[in-house]
């Protein structure tokens, strides 16, 4: 199992040693961009992590929310992408067309990334009946690291949340998920 973390605005400041992979929140909805994005992108490249991106999925325009993604993430051979799929701060979320379509339009418009869904335990198994993951599933589930309570094959897991959100990842090794993100 590889180890990483991920992080948003709120972590200014992360510590990369021992770390494998770092997941960035970029962007959400049509106008968020992470004022951090910038500096957190370097200290996890100086650490030679391998870098992810996510965006925060919020219902309706799904199209321009995928294009303005996109367009401001960095376009760096085997970076990955994400979407991240839950309730926002209004109480709603994306639905399942509407999951399924960002993933295949971050996929038309970045062709040589992976793209995965980012979801809670709760949403996948009460909320997605599509069962659709992009490249694959990336699942938080606050239980032992690498044990998530699902069936689903999953490739990324989020066990904690405490001091900092912190994953693992079902790869043998650092240079076995650059080969997997880069295609």
């Amino acid at each position: 199992m590889l180890h990483g973390v991920d992080v948003s605005s709120h972590q200014s400041s992360f510590d990369t040693e021992g770390l494998d992979f770092v997941l960035i929140k970029a962007t959400e909805g049509r106008s968020y961009l992470n004022p951090q994005l910038t500096s957190q992108v370097k200290r996890a490249r100086d650490a030679e992590c391998v870098v992810g991106f996510y965006h925060f999925l919020w219902p309706g325009h799904i199209s321009e929310q995928a294009e303005y993604f996109v367009g401001k993430v960095p376009e760096k051979t085997g970076d990955l992408l994400a979407v991240d799929w839950e309730e926002n701060g209004d109480g709603t979320w994306a639905n399942n067309s509407e999951k399924d379509w960002f993933i295949r339009e971050v996929k038309r418009l970045r062709p040589h990334h992976r793209v995965l869904l980012y979801c809670n335990r709760h949403f996948w198994l009460h909320h997605d009946i599509t069962s659709y993951a992009g490249d694959g599933l990336w699942i938080a589930d606050y239980v032992t690291a690498g044990k998530p309570r699902i069936k689903a094959p999953w490739r990324i897991h989020q066990y904690t949340d405490r001091p900092l959100d912190k994953d693992v990842a079902a790869f043998s090794s650092r240079s076995a998920l650059r080969d997997w993100a880069r295609g």
